[in-house]
């Protein structure tokens, strides 16, 4: 069996509230099936036989784009569509994860609690970095990879400000995962003469580095010290930190020789702070990657996942030549078993 941990759907009935909000429909959801059609999503499963996947959301932060009140709506309608199609198609849905309102911290923690108790959610998902409202407008989140246009966002909160700790907490009770997504736009201009940041630099590029500087604002704000046993699932086989393992330590190292604190707060070493993120394998192939991270984080963090539907052919790519990358790992066969389905099992308490 292989558990695919991050798949990206848009149920349909979320989709017309999301649309009725916005104003329009989300753009990336009419160009591609693949996001928000389940006979669709159905039939490019079904050239794998032995495929199974999670299901996580996409679409616009809803902390971006709708109040406290109306961001919590929507999260209740997105996770009621999404358990409505993992209860009609368990042979090849195999669970779900939450969309939470992080603008509305009560009804965060509510719908965390419905989700898991009710909805047999198997853990909850995070933007990161973390919008305001009214930094984008309703009608200006094109859905699109290249563009969002219009109001576009300046003002964005990390992920360790203290209005989430309780959410936190409540995650490390139920010993579930959080998946982190990155989420910028061309807003963050790559450099401070220009308004926009080209050539898709801003998500390429942008979205490992922003799921790295959430990584490291977990350890260093003592929120992994605080909930030993917190589990969070990062895109991207780990983003940056496998490359830049040996520079992470030599220059936390370094500052902390030349009078630096930030290492002085910490319990362990910097490195093994990192080692205990959860890592997917959402690089849409490349053996080499792969094995870089595997170098870092070891098989046991290491879960089979392919992005889908995001690529030129709506998904299909990513799932064959994420399997063929793994595959061609020079690793174990009991190593390949634990990332394609033994990790999704024990860490999401799978049953299957």
């Amino acid at each position: 069996m292989k558990i695919d941990v991050y798949t990206h759907f848009l149920p349909g009935k979320y989709h017309d509230a999301l649309a009725k909000h916005m104003g329009k429909p989300y753009a990336a959801a009419l160009s591609n099936p693949n996001i928000i059609d389940v006979d669709f999503r159905l039939r490019m499963l079904d050239k794998y036989d032995d495929l199974v996947q999670v299901l996580t959301p996409t679409g616009p932060p809803l902390e971006a784009i709708a109040k406290p009140a109306k961001a919590a709506e929507l999260a209740r309608i997105a996770n009621d569509a999404m358990a409505e199609i993992l209860v009609k198609h368990p042979d090849r849905f195999v669970a779900g994860v939450a969309l939470v309102p992080t603008n509305n911290i009560e009804a965060a923690l509510d719908e965390t609690d419905r989700a898991i108790k009710e909805l047999h959610f198997k853990g909850i998902y995070l933007f990161t970095p973390q919008f305001i409202y009214g930094e984008i407008k309703p009608s200006d989140d094109t859905g699109t990879a290249g563009h969002m246009v219009g109001n576009l966002p300046t003002n964005t909160k990390p992920i360790d400000i203290p209005e989430l700790m309780p959410l936190y907490e409540k995650m490390a009770q139920y010993d579930l995962p959080i998946w982190l997504h990155p989420r910028t736009t061309p807003a963050f201009t790559d450099y401070t003469s220009e308004k926009i940041s080209r050539y898709r630099i801003w998500q390429i590029f942008g979205w490992p580095y922003h799921t790295t500087a959430a990584m490291t604002r977990l350890i260093f704000s003592g929120i992994m010290d605080k909930y030993p046993n917190i589990k969070f699932m990062t895109h991207h086989a780990g983003a940056m930190v496998p490359f830049f393992e040996r520079r992470i330590a030599v220059q936390y190292d370094y500052d902390e020789a030349s009078g630096g604190k930030d290492k002085q707060q910490l319990s362990n070493n910097v490195l093994d702070y990192y080692r205990r993120f959860y890592v997917d394998t959402a690089l849409h192939g490349g053996t080499p990657s792969l094995m870089c991270s595997y170098s870092f984080y070891g098989a046991e963090h290491m879960l089979f996942a392919t992005d889908v539907p995001h690529d030129s052919t709506l998904g299909d790519l990513s799932i064959r030549d994420t399997i063929t990358a793994i595959e061609n790992m020079k690793i174990t066969k009991a190593e390949k078993k634990a990332i394609f389905e033994g990790n999704a099992k024990k860490l999401l308490r799978l049953n299957i």
